[in-house]
């Protein structure tokens, strides 16, 4: 036993010890309860950052206490190792993105070790293996028999010099390619979707079974959805069959339409044209294909578009009424089309005054059918000028003109959803391929089960250009599994939100090679009790698995309804940063004197604050650093202590070091204690009774804290008063000072696990702290015997003394005018008025 607290010597060697004994293997006795804890899986870039170390830090607590309190717990890692940035190793190192992945999996997997997190490494899952993304195709194809799945066209980035697609991310502020520095134009490709649409309602309905989601989540995914009530009506055109169907959340307004507007790439544009707008027209569509759906939609940007020369039908008003394109509706909301209504809808009044198009007023505050405006008026109000409802009020004439429409077939009432469908496909290398064969006879079809995995081929070029890797290699020509005629592999992969969204489901069954898991143990295990990941998976990430999970559950995989019972998103990791002004350009801290911050170049004054730790601002502080200085019990508990786990966290050296040194305090307290007693006596004396209350105050505080809203933060503060309580204790040899040293290595435990144990062992325990039930506390010893009494006069402390916690509302009044202060300050006065308040004080009203 060292005599100094040295974190390298102890954590490896209980790390060893505690694999070695297998501690973390997860429980199959199905008479515990059961507590699945999961942090959100990493991508493995191959360095692990503060981030990720608050997250795994957080979720072990919780997965160490819950074992101590008797559950089988499931705490399970892996990595969602798909997407893009391999495949950009494999460009600029020619590395494969299998090796560049795995190597890098390796690295974060020891660094993830060194934390001490008691993770169940048997079931560590990489998406990237072909034996976890079998099932990740198997799951498509359930997806495609129940028509969930599906291709159509649809519009992407692309790069005319790379001739390749690219992400959302990948295309800059400006519009341009990352990589070749094009102008990104917008092409349509055949795609593949999931039909999310289809659970949209439940989706929405469902956030209400989730009490233990933050209100903030719900809300966004709520507003994704997007549910609204409105009509949709259809615009007959003129001297055609056809119609022009819009959706509107206003039919109240339908009598002041005076135009339709269609996406440009809506199929009705060519046929509504007019020969003499027919160049107009294409210059236009040309112009804005070239435009991200970012571009067209922004508030900001002014809105453009031009004629067709068609004319579209008002079916209420019976009037004529232009048919325009514009830049702002895109064909893939909604029904591709909107009808104009500049009177009462801020964009179309600005665009209806810009193109000199009429504004007919439909809906006043007041009733006045010849009001004119100088804005768009979207306020409720009285209908003028809409032939049999005018004088309603406008509320009441949506549902009305709704009804009407219906009847004379110009429409219908309808909830629609903001929420699109899923576009999955990816024209890349390192992702799932999907299981499908495009045969010229019998069109698409599903790979067989027995085929699966569909293996991505192994030897492959990148260049960056051109499109997916795939398409070049002799692996897409394959025999049709049904007709055996040459047919071709489809060679998109899918997006990597796919593995994310149902590997919680293989956890609980992660090596099975037969199944996607086995219902009965997965159906077991789930839902996950407790979810911890950032605020970033809010909506896509988060929204997915709900789908995934409901439509496995449809099915028949599956036995409930929502995958995550509880989540926390936890805060960001916050580092100081250094800015110039003047050229904007961050500068490392290393070059900065923190007295006097100065650009070391330029001598200019530097701004200081704090933000999310990053590369690009030199702010990071590398958890390696921290493991090799302090340990990694120092590291946890600075990372818990500094700020409740959902709000974000500054990094300080110095708090650091403060953690550093209260371990330090309790090595030195455990390690000088004699340990002669074991039994745990009764508290006899009066500094004996005080002990055994500040124990049993530690155990319900910390317990509470460790439940409901996870106030980790103020937990370790318990453990501080615990620990210094300990320390003032003169009662050294009391069997009360030895339960107070178990105690507080017990509760320490779940936080700081290696330096618990180390103490634990020195106490002469062989079997780990970690298997010791969680403390309980006595009830009767969180009860005072005296309590300190405030003594008052005319609402100004005077003094205050020790009384039995007992004494009723006469005696204390009587041990307060018995006291030194009453003496020395109401002595001789007329004493008008005494205050009582039990428990606390007694107050003198003196003339």
């Amino acid at each position: 036993m060292e005599s100094r607290y040295n974190p390298a010597a102890i954590e490896e060697k209980w790390q060893q010890t505690w694999a070695d004994l297998g501690l973390d293997k997860t429980s199959t006795d199905s008479t515990k309860p059961k507590f699945y804890a999961l942090s959100m899986f990493p991508y493995p870039s191959g360095s692990l950052h503060m981030g990720h170390v608050r997250n795994y830090v957080i979720t072990d607590v919780i997965a160490r206490q819950k074992r101590m309190q008797g559950y089988r717990v499931l705490h399970p890692m892996g990595w969602d190792a798909f997407g893009l940035p391999a495949e950009n190793a494999a460009i600029d190192r020619g590395i494969p993105p299998a090796k560049w992945t795995y190597e890098n999996i390796a690295q974060m997997r020891s660094q993830l070790q060194r934390l001490g997190l008691s993770i169940d490494w048997d079931r560590e899952i990489a998406t990237c293996s072909p034996d976890y993304y079998k099932w990740t195709q198997w799951i498509f194809l359930q997806f495609l028999k129940a028509g969930l799945a599906y291709q159509k066209e649809a519009a992407v980035n692309w790069d005319p010099i790379d001739q390749t697609v690219l992400a959302n991310e990948q295309v800059d502020s400006e519009g341009r390619s990352w990589r070749s520095g094009a102008k990104v134009e917008r092409k349509l490709l055949r795609q593949w979707f999931l039909k999310i649409t289809a659970y949209a309602e439940e989706l929405l309905n469902d956030l209400d079974k989730l009490p233990g989601w933050p209100e903030r989540v719900k809300l966004m995914q709520a507003n994704w959805i997007g549910q609204s009530t409105g009509a949709y009506l259809e615009f007959p055109i003129v001297n055609q069959s056809e119609k022009i169907g819009v959706y509107t959340t206003r039919p109240d307004t339908v009598y002041g339409v005076t135009y339709v507007v269609l996406a440009p790439e809506h199929p009705l544009t060519q046929r509504v044209t007019t020969p003499n707008q027919q160049a107009a027209v294409a210059a236009f569509i040309q112009e804005v294909a070239n435009q991200s759906e970012l571009e067209r939609t922004a508030e900001d940007k002014p809105k453009r578009g031009i004629p067709t020369g068609g004319m579209a039908i008002n079916p209420f008003t019976k009037e004529e009424i232009p048919i325009w394109i514009a830049d702002y509706v895109l064909y893939e909301y909604g029904t591709g089309a909107v009808m104009g209504v500049p009177a009462h809808d801020v964009r179309d009044f600005k665009f209806a005054t810009e193109q000199n198009l009429p504004i007919k007023v439909v809906i006043t505050p007041a009733g006045d059918a010849s009001a004119r405006l100088t804005a768009a008026y979207v306020e409720p109000g009285i209908v003028v000028n809409s032939g049999e409802f005018d004088r309603m009020v406008s509320t009441q004439a949506k549902s009305a003109i709704v009804q009407y429409a219906e009847q004379q077939g110009y429409g219908a009432a309808r909830v629609q959803y903001r929420l699109r469908d899923w576009l999955i496909s990816r024209q890349r290398y390192w992702g799932a391929p999907i299981p499908v064969i495009h045969c010229s006879h019998c069109g698409i079809v599903p790979v067989p089960d027995a085929d699966l995995p569909v293996k991505l081929p192994e030897k492959v070029a990148f260049s960056g250009r051109g499109g997916s890797p795939l398409t070049q290699l002799d692996w897409v020509n394959v025999p049709c599994p049904t007709c055996g005629t040459p047919a071709k592999r489809e060679t998109d992969t899918m997006d990597t939100f796919i593995d994310s969204s149902w590997y919680y489901l293989r956890y609980p069954d992660a090596k099975n090679a037969q199944q996607v898991f086995d219902p009965a143990k997965t159906n077991d295990w789930m839902a996950v009790d407790q979810y911890v990941g950032g605020i970033e998976h809010a909506i896509l990430h988060l929204l997915y698995s709900r789908f995934f999970t409901k439509v496995l559950r449809d099915c028949k995989l599956l036995n409930f309804d929502e995958p995550f019972e509880r989540l926390l998103t936890q805060g960001m990791v916050q580092g100081m940063t250094y800015k110039n002004p003047v050229t904007g350009k961050y500068i490392p801290s290393a070059q900065v004197n923190p007295v006097e911050p100065k650009d070391p170049e330029t001598g200019e004054a530097l701004q200081v604050f704090y933000e999310k730790m990053s590369k690009s601002k030199y702010n990071g502080v590398d958890p390696q650093e921290v493991l090799a200085k302090y340990g990694a019990d120092t590291a946890r508990m600075f990372i818990l202590f500094k700020a409740p786990p959902e709000k974000d966290l500054e990094w300080e050296d110095a708090d650091v070091e403060g953690q550093f040194r209260f371990l330090n305090r309790v090595w030195r307290l455990v390690t000088d204690f004699s340990n002669q007693p074991s039994a745990l006596g009764n508290a006899q004396s009066k500094s004996e009774k005080e002990l055994r209350r500040a124990i049993h105050t530690a155990i319900k505080a910390v317990t509470e804290d460790l439940e409901g809203e996870y106030q980790l933060n103020t937990a370790i503060s318990e453990l501080m008063k615990l620990s210094n309580a300990i320390t003032d204790a003169p009662c050294k040899d009391s069997p009360i000072y030895a339960e107070g040293i178990q105690t507080l290595l017990m509760l320490l435990a779940p936080f700081a696990p290696h330096i618990a144990e180390e103490l634990w062992h020195t106490l002469g325990h062989t079997a780990s702290v970690h298997v010791q039930p969680w403390a309980k506390y006595d009830e009767s010893a969180l009860v005072a015997d005296e309590i300190t009494l405030v003594i008052q006069v005319n609402g100004k402390k005077r003094g205050d003394l020790q009384v039995p916690a007992q004494a009723d509302k006469a005696e204390l009044e009587k041990f307060a005018r018995e006291s030194e202060a009453a003496q020395r300050y109401v002595e001789g006065k007329q004493v008008k008025k005494v205050i009582v308040v039990p428990g606390k004080l007694v107050n003198f009203v003196v003339g």
